[in-house]
This record gives C-alpha cells, structure tokens and sequence, in this order.
C-alpha cells in the first residue's frame, strides 16, 4: 500500500512540460489580442452644402440642355420634311416648264398652232415661273413656324409617325356621342347632363386638343378640310361641302377650330356616309386623317340592322359583328389609293376597332395612332 501512494505521488515530467506549452501558446494569443488595434473607423460623411448646390444647378443645366436639344432636333426634323416637300414641287414645275417650251416650239414651227394658243402656253409658263421662285424663295427663308400656334402642356416630346403632307389634306372627326366618356356607363350618363357638361368632358376635350394640335402642322401652300360626322357629315365650315379651303387663311382656318370647341357629341356614328362624302370630292384629297374612337353603330343600307330608327331597345342595340360589318361596307365607299391616319381613343366594349383601324391605315399606306389621354 505504501509502494502505491509512492507511485502515485512520483514526478512526471512529460506532464509539466505539455502544460507550460499550452500555457505559453494561450498567452501568445492573448498578447496577439491585446496588440491589435479594435478601434472603430469612423467615416467622414460629412457633405458641403455649397458644392451639393452647385452639383444640382449643373443637373439642372444639363436636363434643360438635353430637353431644348430634343426641340432642336424636332424642328430641324420638320425644316427638313419641308425642304423636301418645297424641292419636290420645284422640280415638278420645272419639269412642266420644260414641258410647255418644247410643245411651245413645235406650236411656233407648224402653221396649224394659232395665236391664241401661243398667247396662252406663255401666260401658263410665266405663272409656273412665278409659283416656281415663289417656292424656291419659301425653301430659303423657310424657318419652320406654322400657320397656327400650339401652345402645349408641359415640355413632353412625342413621336407619332404623323406626318401632315399633301396638297389636299382632309381631317375627319368623330362627333357621336360615344366622344363623351370612354366608358359606356359614363357615355349614358352623361348623355343627361347639361351641354356644358359635355362639351367639357374630358375625352372630348382631348379630342379638340388633337384637331387642334393637327391643324398647327398643315403646310401653309396646301388645301384642306375639315368634316365632323356622327349620323350625319357636316363641314366645321358652313356652306363649303365639298370645297377645299386655303390653310394660309389663317381666319378661317380659327374659326373652323373654335365652331368644333362648341360642336357637343351626340347621335351614333355612319361611317358609310363619311366615306360617301370623300368619294364626292374633286378633286379627291391624297391625305386622310381620321379622328374616331370606334367602329360604326349604324348604316345607310335599306335593312336589317343598317338602318334602324325606332324606339325599341333591342333594336337600337348593334353587337360586335354587326359593328365590324358596318365597317366592312363603309371600307367598300372609301376611293382607293388615298393614305388613311387613323387616331383612335380606344372605347370600352369595342376590342375589334384597333386591329380593323391599323389594317385600314396600313393597306392604304397611313399611320395608327392610338395616344395616350394627355397627348398632344
């Protein structure tokens, strides 16, 4: 018993010599721990109120530069558009000059030509040679200002496609009583209210907003006009169906914007009849602007549904197919080889019209429009 708590008391050396590693090892680290830095960086975040100021006013500077860089490109857009136009006519009337000297100088050198005849080949050329400087001075001092202003909301650039050439042009606006509210509750409602709650509703409104925008853009040396249709078609000019009217006319050209701010959207629309009326023109217009927001509701055909009239409810109801029938007819008046643009204001319960409107703009070689509610 002795021998064995001697044994258990007898030194061992491995031991202590694993404990003072283990004990040096630890107080390496703890020295490591206590020389590094802990201390937080701290950021200076701290901003110059003068220079953030002068860093907006040069945002500033640079937005307005970029937006006045867009007008420039615009307007130098449409000084082009012009030119090309001018120059376009310039060498068609020379061409007609060159024309009328050569039949001149066979009519000079037989002796069946008569005097008059002569008299009148000059007078003709001399008034080409007129319009053809008249141009040519127009192309020069062209600065891109229109007939009339257009004084926007705000400072949007839009790009549309439209593009108002021509020397005949006509624009067809849609007064039915669907121009009132895109929605056909409010359609019906409003159709109860006062005049001047119609002719304030703001569908309508941007309706005039866009005639009015169009006729700033018509090129001042070409003819225009200007019918509103529902069930019936009636010029905003009175007495001139049928006429085209002088866009340099600037008088006229008002008046017939402000008689459609005071036209108020009633009665369905005929289609058939507007188209009627285009074949009617002499000469035909080579452009067409076509302001809608749907199919037709009713027709000029004797029967069926084409010409309904009377008060039962079910009668007056027109469906989806018979909308896009209508239209069908209305296509088949339309004289061929005129550019149809169609701006069209989308209405509630009527999804064929913008598929049938884009295939008639495209097959006719015109532009779709479908803007957007604060457009122009």
């Amino acid at each position: 018993m002795a021998q064995s708590k001697a044994a258990k008391r007898e030194f061992n050396p491995i031991s202590l010599a694993f404990l003072d590693v283990m004990s040096c090892g630890f107080g390496a680290v703890v020295l490591i721990f206590l020389i590094l830095d802990h201390s937080t960086s701290i950021r200076n975040d701290t901003t110059n109120p003068e220079l953030t100021a002068e860093i907006n006013l040069l945002n500033d500077d640079i937005n307005e530069g970029e937006e006045n860089l867009v007008r420039i490109r615009n307007t130098v857009s449409d000084v082009d558009f012009q030119m090309v136009e001018a120059q376009g006519l310039a060498r068609s009337i020379q061409q007609e000059i060159e024309n009328f000297l050569e039949e001149l100088a066979q009519l000079e050198n037989t002796t069946i030509a008569s005097e008059e005849s002569v008299e009148k080949l000059k007078s003709d050329i001399l008034q080409l040679e007129e319009e053809l400087e008249r141009l040519r001075a127009a192309q020069d001092s062209y600065t891109g200002n229109f007939i009339r202003p257009y004084v926007g909301d705000g400072n949007r650039q839009y790009l549309t496609g439209l593009i108002l050439g021509g020397s005949r042009i006509l624009v067809l606006v849609d007064v039915s009583a669907s121009m009132l509210d895109n929605t056909i509750v409010n359609i019906i409602r409003r159709r109860n209210m006062s005049d001047d709650t119609k002719i304030n509703s703001d569908k309508w409104v941007g309706v005039r907003k866009v005639i009015d925008w169009l006729t700033t853009q018509l090129p001042p040396p070409s003819q225009y006009q200007i019918y509103a249709f529902n069930d019936e078609v009636k010029p905003l000019i009175p007495g001139t169906e049928g006429n085209w009217l002088e866009v340099a006319d600037e008088a006229q050209l008002n008046d017939a914007v402000e008689r459609l701010h005071g036209t108020i959207p009633m009665n369905g629309t005929n289609l058939e009849n507007v188209f009627q009326a285009v074949a009617s023109m002499s000469p035909l217009p080579d452009n067409i602007y076509l302001i809608t927001d749907g199919l037709p509701t009713i027709g000029t055909r004797e029967g069926g549904f084409f010409n309904r009239r009377d008060n039962n409810s079910n009668a007056n109801t027109v469906s989806g197919r018979e909308r896009e029938e209508l239209f069908k007819y209305a296509i088949g008046e339309l004289p061929a080889g005129i550019p149809v643009n169609v701006v069209l204001a989308p209405l509630e319960g009527d999804p064929l019209a913008a598929s049938l409107y884009w295939k008639l703009a495209i097959s006719t070689g015109g532009s779709y429009l479908s803007p957007s509610r604060d457009w122009p």
